[in-house]
């Protein structure tokens, strides 16, 4: 019979109904208690690695939201600075609809954007960019790889990105929740057949074939 998974292909600690199942006699006690402590081990090692990965994962998120906003605020100044030089070759002002401009901005400070960037955590430089001279915008994509995308291009990646990013902590999460299900299952496994050990040794000395002294589990 095949072991039930996840979909991350984390296997299934089934509930133990019968403690007869996994243990046919006392001797059989301490292999199984030790089998079901190596799982607790492996379930609880998957679970640090999980968490580690949210972890990243959420400190990733910020930055991309951030990454591809700027993308998209620049091509919102660049698509508004195109109808702006369409309306002024027409002799007239073109309707903006939700331009974020101030009330009497004149055109050649509308052209150009103050703002800081970072050259390390903690060290931060001015620039002025021209968004309707913007066609690109250079994106790291790790292992000191820096890539030039158009516009469209790099929102496209980034929304992706972040899209993907979105539902791997969503699958994070639902790994957590099963693993810490399989956990609980088992401690209440190991605890039943603590028990059960237990009950069985006091018959077995009841009808004397266990000497006293020994089996001191039911003493615990």
């Amino acid at each position: 019979m095949d072991t039930e998974t996840n979909p991350r292909g984390i296997p299934t600690f089934p509930f133990m109904n019968n403690v007869a199942d996994y243990v046919k006699s006392v001797d059989e006690v301490e292999p199984t208690l030790q089998r079901f402590q190596e799982m607790v081990s492996k379930y609880t090692f998957m679970q640090q690695n999980v968490e580690r990965r949210a972890v990243g994962l959420k400190e990733k998120l910020p930055e991309m939201k951030r990454t591809l906003e700027v993308v998209k605020f620049l091509k919102k100044k660049k698509k508004k600075q195109k109808r702006r030089d369409v309306g002024e070759e027409s002799g007239g002002e073109e309707d903006l609809e939700g331009d974020d401009d101030l009330p009497g901005e004149q055109a050649a400070a509308r052209d150009e954007i103050e703002t800081t960037f970072s050259l390390q955590d903690t060290l931060y430089a001015k620039a002025i960019i021209k968004p309707a001279e913007i066609d690109d915008v250079y994106l790291w994509l790790g292992a000191n790889v820096m890539v030039a995308y158009p516009l469209d291009e790099a929102e496209e990646l980034l929304q992706g990105k972040l899209d993907k990013a979105k539902e791997s902590l969503a699958a994070c999460d639902e790994d957590l929740e099963f693993l810490r299900v399989q956990i609980t299952t088992l401690e209440v496994a190991i605890a039943r057949v603590h028990n059960w050990d237990v009950g069985e040794k006091r018959k077995l000395r009841a009808q004397g074939k266990l000497p006293s002294g020994e089996g001191g589990r039911d003493n615990e």
